[in-house]
């Protein structure tokens, strides 16, 4: 078990529970899927680059990324519906927590001039969005080998209802909020 799931049950969901005043503890918000998606808009011309990128995504995330596809025409970008724009992968469960603790702990600290993470980008229904600007940040990634720096969005689901909640959960994960 990871250690930031065993930490959600023995610490956080008490910590959660007298803070917001739960009557059971199947209320308190989890954090039920992390997406990852990563937009690749130059594949339409070379298809060698979402190759590279799933490669990034899939050293990254520990598990195969599902191509993304246009869902309709754009004329002034030169797409067609059902070409290949991205890749994503959903994690859940134990990858899930093993990502989130690596991203945490890892990967945004080494962020150059990081001063913590955007506090209101919250949807308004317990779920935060986060965008990175590359993917060179995360340990596993070998400098050398990357042909182009891209960026991706990780993408945090929770069961929480309100964004005061979620933002609480996180916080509880030690997410690093601004001030």
């Amino acid at each position: 078990m990871s250690r930031l799931k065993e930490n959600y049950q023995n610490e956080i969901v008490p910590a959660m529970v007298k803070k917001f005043g739960y009557k059971n503890i199947m209320q308190v918000p989890k954090l039920d899927k992390i997406v990852i998606n990563m937009g690749v808009g130059e594949a339409k011309e070379n298809a060698k680059l979402l190759e590279a990128a799933m490669g990034d995504l899939e050293i990254i995330a520990g598990q195969k990324p599902v191509v993304t596809r246009a869902k309709n025409s754009i004329a002034n970008f030169k797409l067609r519906e059902g070409m290949a724009i991205g890749c994503k992968v959903t994690l859940r469960g134990e990858k899930m927590y093993e990502f989130a603790d690596r991203l945490i702990n890892l990967a945004l600290p080494r962020v150059r001039d990081f001063r913590g993470v955007n506090p209101n980008a919250f949807d308004g229904r317990g779920n935060y969005a986060l965008g990175i600007k590359e993917q060179l940040i995360f340990p596993e990634i070998e400098y050398d080998k990357v042909d182009k720096v891209r960026g991706m969005d990780v993408i945090f689901v929770t069961t929480a209802n309100t964004d005061e909640e979620a933002r609480e959960l996180l916080t509880q994960f030690h997410m690093p909020f601004a001030k």
